[in-house]
């Protein structure tokens, strides 16, 4: 099984050795074709508790670590 990958901004680094991370994807509506911005928000492991707000990372599928935790990070691509 291929792991998937994604990038996204931190929206929350309260918890832990867990950061929240917002991606956004903009997809075109089917019939009336306007742009819209959808959000997924996925909860990561960063173990070192490296990442603030704001930050943008790369996030990778992994095994479940928690009841909602199932991506971790690979690495901070920018520094807010």
């Amino acid at each position: 099984m291929d792991k998937k990958q994604t990038i996204g901004t931190v929206i929350s680094n309260k918890m832990n050795k867990t950061i929240t991370v917002a991606v956004r994807h903009k997809i075109q509506h089917k019939k009336y074709k306007k742009i819209i911005t959808k959000t997924n928000k996925y909860y990561a492991h960063d173990e070192a508790n490296i990442c603030n707000i704001g930050d943008i990372v790369k996030i990778e599928s992994y095994r479940p670590l928690s009841k909602k935790k199932r991506w971790i990070l690979i690495e901070k691509i920018l520094d807010k």
